[in-house]
């Protein structure tokens, strides 16, 4: 098996002081109004060495939000055991709630519906979690429920952020949390 080589500390260090300007740019001004040349200016480098780390503004800040990605499948697999069918787990309150300091950026990058180029990433991965977990538990519907599950909740979130469900963070947590326990139940 062939070792994947360790990154680059001085990359990554990079890139984080980008992604950071990127949060201090977008606290100001939404996504659309940023430029390269700004962000760049704002993290210490050149643009030569933006773009030797992202393609473009966009490919920044969906890396930038890929945590959230993280934050949103990790919550909502958050509990062991038979889930409770009503109440969200913990961690899904507390996404939903830690979403407002950076809700501008995320509903840039999330159209409704759950699309966007940050959509994708959730639903990819979302999917590919909820299937590993569904697979492992031997359910022969896996695939579909794992792409119900990865649609529903990445829609759900969209509209939120973007005002077409009104509900405040708990309620939203609980409500998508009893859709998916639904759908879960489903077949």
């Amino acid at each position: 098996m062939t070792a994947v080589p360790a990154e680059d500390p001085r990359a990554a260090r990079t890139r984080a002081r980008l992604r950071e300007a990127l949060l201090k740019e977008c606290a100001e001004r939404p996504l659309e109004k940023v430029g390269v040349a700004v962000v760049a200016r704002r993290a210490g480098v050149g643009r030569a060495t933006f773009y030797v780390h992202y393609a473009d503004l966009e490919a920044l800040a969906v890396d930038t939000c890929a945590d959230v990605v993280r934050e949103a499948v990790d919550a909502l697999h958050a509990w062991h055991g038979r889930p409770d069918p009503v109440h969200a787990p913990s961690a899904l309150r507390t996404f939903f709630t830690g979403l407002a300091p950076h809700a501008t950026l995320y509903r840039s990058l999330l159209s409704p519906g759950g699309g966007g180029p940050l959509g994708g990433v959730l639903h990819r991965d979302l999917r590919a979690r909820s299937l590993a977990e569904r697979e492992r538990a031997g359910a022969a519907d896996a695939p579909l429920v794992a792409s119900a599950v990865a649609a529903a909740f990445a829609g759900v979130l969209a509209d939120w952020l973007h005002g077409l469900i009104t509900a405040t963070p708990d309620q939203i947590a609980d409500q998508s949390w009893q859709l998916l326990v639904a759908l879960h139940r489903s077949r």
